[in-house]
């Protein structure tokens, strides 16, 4: 397929060159201001655009930064067309993120090859990048499939909270995005990747696998030494995603950076080059802990919760509240959204409880969409 160019000047004689040294090999489209690219890009996306600096109304310069604004064009190569050419006019192109530029008057042949090269070099990059995005989707589907299998290896010692684990995530998945959009803790939020946050979440309790059977499932209430025991499993899952980390950490460049959230964190906790182990290891470690300071295994308060385990602490208590237990009854929807409340500020961050609070008939058609179809597919 013959691939489109741009030329944007309005200089009539600049465009006759342009054209004459480039239609035999491009389909080349000229146009007399900035303005008029911007209105036929609504319609053709090029392959390249030459772009003229100095124009009235809107200059090369300004032309640019709002190609570089918009996520539709952001990746068009622009080369800049200029009859001048000083240092700080190339500097201030390429930080806008021009590639090249051609001085003009310019020679058809000097054109055709620098157009010809930067097409090249441009098709190399998207081959590439498609290469790396497709790479990145077949790892992020793997990470899925090993996180159901074990999410679900846990889940089946545990006899007295089956479907848990996807009830968590569709709960965090609600949770979540109902604060992305009232705008709640931006500074812990903006950046996260979502799906790797709803994914990861199904990990919280992989910790229960270091928990013996007896304690795990007994059917009654625990003695207060087997609850001492069953409280070790959110440090017991934080250490098995430390360990995946550190088998896999010089494997891969580094991802993300985690400020220690507990002074007893270990150097090589704290440096973590996954994403997706990093959100799995918050989640397993601090979903017990609480606004007060009176959860475990840490006993960290208020903000210094990261915001994985304060997420969970609402989703993981809800579960537990609708959810039949050989030891209690299941309360109601409404039971276990007057308990959470009463208890914000205490044991749940009182802020995203007020979230919770304008999503708590979401979590109730979940739960019962969920229980119907555990009903029909026991």
């Amino acid at each position: 397929m013959q691939r489109t160019i741009f030329i944007t000047d309005d200089n009539e004689t600049n465009l006759i060159a342009a054209r004459s040294a480039l239609a035999s090999h491009y389909r080349v489209m000229t146009l007399t201001s900035a303005s008029r690219m911007f209105d036929l890009l609504e319609k053709v996306i090029p392959d390249l655009i030459l772009l003229d600096i100095r124009m009235p109304e809107m200059d090369g310069f300004e032309a640019l930064e709002r190609l570089k604004s918009n996520p539709r064009y952001v990746n068009i190569p622009v080369i800049f067309l200029t009859s001048v050419v000083d240092t700080s006019m190339e500097a201030r192109g390429f930080e806008r993120g021009a590639i090249d530029f051609i001085t003009k008057p310019f020679s058809p042949a000097v054109l055709l090859n620098r157009i010809k090269t930067h097409l090249d070099i441009d098709l190399i990059i998207r081959e590439r990048t498609a290469e790396i995005e497709d790479q990145k989707e077949r790892i992020r589907h793997l990470k899925n499939s090993v996180v159901h299998v074990v999410a679900d290896m846990v889940e089946k010692r545990d006899l007295t909270t089956g479907g848990h684990n996807d009830r968590i995530a569709e709960f965090v998945r609600i949770l979540l995005t109902a604060m992305l959009e009232q705008g709640v803790y931006p500074d812990e939020t903006e950046g996260l990747d979502f799906e790797l946050f709803v994914s990861s979440a199904r990990l919280h309790d992989v910790g229960k696998i270091a928990i013996p059977d007896n304690i795990l499932n007994k059917p009654g209430k625990l003695t207060d030494e087997e609850f001492v025991i069953m409280k070790t499993h959110a440090d017991e899952g934080r250490s098995i995603i430390e360990q995946i980390t550190d088998r896999t950490r010089f494997r891969n460049p580094p991802m993300a950076t985690e400020s220690s959230s507990n002074e007893n964190d270990s150097p090589r906790a704290v440096a973590i080059d996954d994403t997706f182990l990093s959100y799995a290891r918050l989640f397993a470690g601090y979903h017990h802990e609480r606004w007060d300071g009176k959860g475990y295994p840490y006993g960290l308060s208020g903000r210094t919760i990261p915001i994985h385990g304060r997420v969970m602490a609402f989703a993981d208590v809800y579960d537990a509240l609708v959810s039949e237990r050989p030891y209690k009854r299941p309360f109601t929807h409404d039971e276990s959204v007057s308990i959470i409340m009463e208890n914000a500020g205490t044991q749940f961050d009182p802020v995203i409880a007020l979230v919770f609070y304008s999503v708590r008939d979401q979590f109730h058609a979940m739960q019962e969409a969920m229980k119907d179809q555990s009903a029909h597919h026991p």
